[in-house]
């Protein structure tokens, strides 16, 4: 066997890339097999030729011994584990790792026979000893790897997931500081607007705490409402008032249309809204007016946030949106606000775009269905 796999060696390397081709999803490259047939037919015949020589030792160091070893990988244990890893990398599944080795038997199997090649017992054994121990050491590789990158995967999404419920506690912690600190200077009642402002927040606050049990509990659907959207921006209008006047910005919102009406997650929807402001209010240049205004355009409800930041340079529009990114120097946050919101509106079937004013600034816009009054 030991000279007929040298001898026909590139043409099982053909045969090989053939079955391969055949398979679906499937196309041999260079990149999967210089860990995959090449090498495998190579320490196959040098362990023949060990074997000839009754060199055990030397066989066993090349291909393993029977059964493998997983404390010390073989030569030929080494290159399949790195094969196995570089068909995950190629987004294969394992059933393809095992199936390569599979066409090499196959191809050896129907050359010999095509060349009226004859192998005695003992080699027939060492391809099958070969072949059990690559196929192990490549799809243990395949599942480690595979694994590992599910954990990592799991820990990234873990981690989005912490950072998205901790900058709306900060949000709505902050509005509430806020408020309680106005009404401390101010000597004002709670029942006015300013002790509204400070209820809600911390209605928010525990609403926060309570969605976090319920979906560590189950997978809970999110509950949606029809409102007013007059009133629901004159609520965000009082929270976000306090933190402009903080900035040192002006916000000004337009008289809306009593009549327009939207479903969605109300609490979701204030609080993609208080991001959007919150990022105008800290980007917008001082001294410069913030406006937040809404309109109605083919059954949509528009709702805009405007700033004078200056405009955003080239390509930068959708970078924006990205998890954990930040667009200045200010560290402070998570960069997760804008990401946030694009989620809570997306969940609700609207959608949030930016345009970008050069030398002006950006606006922000929600759309979501409009509902009819009934």
């Amino acid at each position: 066997m030991h000279s007929f796999l040298v001898n026909n060696r590139d043409e099982l390397i053909a045969r090989c890339k053939q079955k391969v081709a055949l398979r679906p999803r499937r196309a041999a490259t260079e990149e999967q097999l210089a860990n995959g047939v090449p090498l495998f037919l190579d320490q196959l015949a040098r362990t023949l030729l060990a074997e000839e020589a009754n060199d055990d030792v030397h066989s066993a160091k090349i291909s393993g011994p029977s059964g493998g070893d997983s404390a010390a990988l073989s030569e030929m244990g080494l290159s399949a584990a790195e094969h196995g890893k570089q068909l995950l990398k190629l987004d294969y599944s394992v059933d393809q790792v095992v199936h390569d080795y599979g066409d090499v038997c196959q191809a050896i199997t129907e050359l010999a026979f095509e060349r009226d090649a004859p192998f005695s017992i003992d080699e027939f054994k060492t391809l099958n000893r070969c072949l059990d121990n690559a196929i192990a050491d490549a799809v243990t590789a395949f599942s480690r790897e595979h694994d590992a990158a599910l954990v990592r995967q799991q820990h990234a999404e873990a981690n989005q997931r912490l950072g998205f419920l901790a900058h709306e506690l900060r949000n709505a912690l902050g509005t509430a500081t806020l408020a309680a600190s106005a009404l401390e200077l101010g000597n004002m009642p709670m029942s006015g607007a300013t002790g509204a402002v400070l209820r809600r927040s911390l209605a928010t606050l525990n609403s926060l705490i309570n969605r976090s049990l319920e979906e560590i509990r189950s997978d809970a659907e999110v509950v949606r409402q029809t409102f007013s959207v007059a009133e629901f921006i004159e609520q965000t209008q009082n929270a976000a008032q306090l933190d402009a006047a903080a900035r040192g910005c002006t916000l000004r919102v337009p008289t809306v249309d009593p009549t327009l009406m939207v479903r969605a997650n109300r609490e979701l929807l204030q609080a993609a809204l208080i991001n959007l402001l919150q990022n105008a209010f800290k980007f917008t240049k001082a001294n410069t007016e913030i406006t937040l205004q809404v309109s109605a355009y083919r059954h949509q409800v528009l709702i805009e946030v405007s700033d004078h930041c200056g405009g955003l340079p080239s390509g930068g529009l959708e970078k924006m949106f990205t998890p954990f990114s930040q667009r200045s120097e200010d560290k402070s946050g998570l960069g997760l606000g804008l990401s946030i919101a694009r989620q809570s509106i997306e969940a609700d079937g609207g959608a949030l775009s930016v345009r970008n004013l050069p030398g002006t600034g950006c606006v922000f816009t929600i759309s979501l269905p409009g509902v009819p009054i009934e």
